[in-house]
């Protein structure tokens, strides 16, 4: 139980990930992404007059949707079940967060970022809408998300997931030295 209630090493983590991607491509060659699953929930509820979700979601996506619970059960029983009481965070970007106003560290995420008296403030919903939009925008424009591209498109290698990579990472660095800090 022990081996559950820690994190894995990046040597053991990292080849099972691209074990798991290799799986998928050789036995159904499927693509290894969450992007794909959020569109099949949309086609199986959004109403039919919208063209992007206007396709047979039955045919190509159960897999997607068996995926996708199974990534929020996955989360759930590691965020609750086997979650250490608090992240183990660098002094120095305790100190970075510290400046930004961010102190509570006590749980899986900063308190003052993701609690619903944060979320519910101008700026917190601004944060969920515009990353929202920016990520739902980012993947349609990319053709795919970060798991996707990252995992198998990379495994299968393709020049526009290493291309999609580079920017997801660049996006990220932006985000954080740039954006974050005129929100905080």
């Amino acid at each position: 139980m022990e081996l559950l209630s820690r994190p894995w090493p990046w040597y053991v983590a990292g080849p099972l990930i691209g074990l798991i991607a290799v799986a998928v491509l050789v036995i159904g060659n499927k693509s290894f992404g969450f992007s794909g699953n959020l569109r099949h929930m949309c086609a199986a509820i959004a109403p039919r007059g919208i063209e992007y979700f206007r396709y047979d979601w039955r045919r190509s996506g159960g897999w997607n949707l068996a995926f996708m619970v199974g990534t929020v059960l996955g989360g759930y029983i590691g965020g609750n079940l086997l979650a250490a009481p608090s992240v183990a965070i660098a002094p120095d970007v305790r100190a970075a967060l510290a400046s930004l106003g961010i102190h509570d560290f006590s749980g899986l995420a900063p308190r003052e970022v993701f609690s619903w008296s944060s979320l519910l403030t101008l700026r917190g919903l601004a944060c969920i809408v515009g990353g929202g939009f920016c990520v739902g925008f980012g993947t349609a424009y990319a053709g795919g998300c970060t798991s996707g591209h990252g995992i198998t498109g990379l495994a299968s290698l393709e020049w526009r997931s290493l291309l999609a990579v580079v920017g997801f990472f660049a996006g990220g660095m932006l985000a954080t030295y740039a954006i974050l800090p005129l929100l905080f």
